[in-house]
């Protein structure tokens, strides 16, 4: 699996998961940072944190820069684009809410489950707008998106995060999460899907517990 130098985020990519959060889609695309140190693998614990009482899943397609890429062209970010995987953007919504900025509420350790695999990509040739992403809590699927309906498709993206930072290979870009966002509790059992993938599977428990 890969271990990002960075990880971008992407907020309000879809238009129903910013009505359902009560937000406008933005003009430009809204990015926000979450640490390396938050990063965890297929099976590994997400732990809730004793300082939120809503913790969120918000699955998404993750997308893996395959070389350096800086002031990129749509053409260029494409070439740039080395492969896929499953990312789940867990999110203390409270805190997200309370704190007026995203750091401590995107950043916990345990926040950013990736993998199972990276399905590498020729970004060139590939037709992102076909991928589909999916999230089941416990087996029951809460969230299901195609990124034919995002605000700005991928390739995109990824030129106008280069426009910004130079992106390097292994980083990691989440691209937005569709509606149907919702609690995850001690015990439960996340599940994120992305078409060619395969699945990302996290448990979820009270930080400290077990």
């Amino acid at each position: 699996m890969v271990t990002p130098g960075k990880i971008i985020c992407v907020g309000r990519n879809y238009a129903a998961h910013a009505k359902e959060l009560g937000n406008a889609v933005p003009e430009r695309p809204l990015l926000f940072l979450k640490p390396p140190s938050a990063v965890i693998r297929d099976g590994a614990t997400i732990r809730l944190p004793a300082e939120s009482m809503q913790v969120e899943h918000e699955g998404e397609i993750a997308v893996v820069i395959g070389r350096r890429v800086r002031d990129a062209d749509e053409a260029a970010a494409r070439a740039a684009i080395g492969g896929l995987t499953c990312g789940n953007d867990v999110t203390a919504r409270d805190l997200q809410k309370s704190d007026g900025q995203w750091t401590r509420a995107k950043g916990f350790d345990t926040f950013c489950p990736l993998g199972p695999r990276v399905r590498p990509v020729d970004g060139t040739t590939f037709d992102f707008a076909t991928l589909e992403v999916r999230c089941r809590v416990n087996g029951v699927e809460r969230q299901h998106g195609r990124a034919a309906d995002m605000a700005f498709n991928i390739p995109a993206l990824v030129a106008y995060i280069s426009g910004i930072m130079t992106l390097e290979p292994n980083d990691v870009i989440l691209t937005g999460t569709p509606e149907g966002v919702g609690p995850l509790l001690d015990g439960d059992v996340v599940e994120v899907e992305v078409s060619g993938v395969g699945v990302l599977r996290n448990p979820v428990a009270r930080k400290g517990a077990g």
